[in-house]
């Protein structure tokens, strides 16, 4: 079984509380996956379950072969990010994934109420694509082959990423 590499660390975008988490599930996605869009409300759904006992922890995996949009949706979630917003438009990006096209991206900055001259830059800044290009290594080092990638603690768990299916992982952990 692969092996996260690596762990988490402060470099990662997460949501919950890393002091009371007990345990931490790791997707590697893409935003124009449809696969990750199956599973974007799934992940949502086990965080109201397990509330504080879970840490939820994004990397980007664009598959850039596959989806035209998805690096630069990449580039767009971490340019967001710089102005505190990067869940947020994490969840934009994921609830509009038929529309990542440079027009809706700058879209999306303007109605989370972005900064859109310094997104704009920001999409354009070595550290964005550095950043994005640091997940995608990671993946790679991690045995990622396709997305949705999941990793419970620092397993992979990708060949079933049902919601019963991760729940029941999860709970054996808490």
């Amino acid at each position: 079984m692969s092996k996260l590499r690596p762990p988490v660390n402060e470099q990662d975008h997460f949501q919950g509380n890393p002091e009371k988490a007990k345990v931490i599930l790791t997707e590697y996605g893409d935003y124009q996956c449809p696969s990750c869009g199956e599973a974007y409300p799934i992940v949502k759904n086990l965080q109201r379950h397990f509330g504080e006992d879970l840490l939820f922890v994004f990397r980007n995996f664009p598959l850039q072969d596959a989806h035209p949009d998805a690096f630069s949706a990449a580039l767009a979630a971490e340019a967001a990010g710089k102005q505190d917003k990067f869940w947020e438009m994490h969840d934009v990006l994921y609830e509009n994934q038929d529309r990542l096209d440079q027009e809706a991206l700058e879209y999306y900055a303007e109605k989370l109420g972005l900064d859109v001259q310094q997104f704009l830059e920001d999409l354009q800044s070595n550290d964005i694509r550095k950043k994005v290009e640091n997940d995608i290594e990671s993946g790679l080092r991690s045995g990622v082959n396709g997305t949705p990638s999941f990793y419970i603690g620092e397993e992979k768990y990708n060949e079933d990423w049902s919601e019963d299916f991760l729940k029941a992982v999860i709970e054996q952990f808490i």
